[in-house]
Formats: structure tokens, C-alpha cells, sequence
């Protein structure tokens, strides 16, 4: 990088040509192996999944699903929220974040939620700080990774947390 050059950090979304940058994301980050359904919600999302991209490397990436309730509402899903380890502390996940809540407030999407492992620290503290919280605790929701619990952080953006 150039003396005096500022870092670039971009987003772009997540279509059938660069699906692969996300599948090699996924590969490094995480500890589970996604099967096609998650790669199909995660594009049909549209703005919702996009690909992190710092200095023109794509170094991270969130990737969510929109859920019809039964009241009729849309909620967000965050399937995975993740940046590569050298990348991290820049802002990226932070500017990822942002653009999923600002569009559910656009939108007047009042829910987002998400699991995250009951070990996963500093996952958990990043989401209180956008004012996710632990809803609940679901035993055993992981195979095959240690612990096998997590949390269900949820974010509510408006007034309507009644209606679930």
C-alpha cells in the first residue's frame, strides 16, 4: 500500500459468477460446510449478502436469509457474518453489519437474528454492541463442532417486538 493511500473497504452483492468467493470464505472461516440451499437463500436475499472487499481483496462477507412469519412479516436470518483474521479490527464486519441493519430499517424490517455459538466470545460481544441480545439458548444445535449449543441473538429495529 502507498505512503499516504487510504484503505478502501467495498461491498458487492453475491450473484451466480462470484458465488465461489463465498464458498472460499465460508471454507476459511467456519467450522461447518454449507450445502446448496444456503448458497441459493443467501443470493436470493439480494442486497442482503455481500462480499467484503478491502483494497480490492475480498477478505469478508455476511450472508443472510429473509423468513416470512406467520403474521405476515419479514424477519432477517444472518446465516454468516464473517472476516479473515488479518482483516479484522478495520471495520469490516462492522460496515457489513451496518448495511443489513440500515436496509431492514428501509425496509421496515423490525426483526434480525442469528446463532452463534455459546463459546464464540467475541461474536457475542460484536452483536451486543449493535444492540443484538441473547433471546434463547438452543442445547445441541451444532453436529459435528464443540461446544454443540449456541445462542439466538436477536435485534429488534422498531417498536414491534410483540408480534412474532
Amino acid at each position: 500500500m502507498g505512503a499516504g493511500r487510504e484503505a478502501s473497504i467495498s461491498l458487492d452483492g453475491v450473484r451466480d459468477k462470484n458465488v465461489m468467493q463465498l464458498k472460499k470464505l465460508n471454507t476459511a472461516l467456519f467450522p461447518v460446510r454449507y450445502n446448496d440451499k444456503y448458497y441459493a437463500d443467501a443470493i436470493s436475499s439480494g442486497d442482503f449478502t455481500k462480499l467484503a472487499y478491502y483494497n480490492d481483496i475480498c477478505v469478508g462477507s455476511i450472508a443472510c436469509r429473509l423468513e416470512k412469519k406467520e403474521s405476515g412479516a419479514i424477519r432477517v436470518y444472518i446465516m454468516t457474518l464473517g472476516v479473515l483474521a488479518p482483516y479484522r479490527g478495520l471495520g469490516i464486519g462492522t460496515k457489513l453489519l451496518n448495511h443489513v441493519t440500515n436496509l431492514c430499517s428501509k425496509q421496515n424490517i423490525s426483526e434480525i437474528y442469528l446463532h452463534v455459538q455459546t463459546n464464540n466470545e467475541d461474536a457475542i460481544s460484536f452483536y451486543k454492541k449493535f444492540g443484538f441480545e441473547i433471546a434463547d439458548t438452543i442445547k445441541n444445535y451444532y453436529t459435528n463442532i464443540t461446544p454443540p449449543d449456541c445462542y439466538v441473538l436477536a435485534k429488534y429495529t422498531s417498536q414491534s417486538q410483540a408480534k412474532k
